[in-house]
């Protein structure tokens, strides 16, 4: 196996998990500052409060995109087991 070929492995693995977590994290990025912006306008200085509208946030974007999700991880996983015998040589 040559150093190019793992080398494009590890890349294309590290674009998989990006474009995995980035719903997720868009999702509580967007939920955090709303929240943000709700405790500024109100007052209200209490630091648990952005945990549970995250966690719902980050919940139904998984329903929402975890069949995408799966269907790119399982691709993924397809690729790399199809492509198992040039890893051993």
């Amino acid at each position: 196996m040559s150093p190019e070929s793992v080398l494009s492995f590890g890349r294309h693995a590290v674009e998989i998990t990006l474009m995995l977590s980035a719903p997720l994290l868009l999702a509580a990025l967007v939920i955090g500052l709303i929240v943000s912006v709700f405790q500024a306008a109100t007052q209200i200085n209490e630091m648990t409060l952005s945990f549970i509208p995250k966690l719902i946030g980050i919940l139904v974007t998984l329903i929402i995109a975890g069949p995408w999700m799966l269907s790119v991880m399982l691709d993924y996983m397809r690729e790399i087991f199809s492509n198992l015998s040039s890893f051993t040589g």
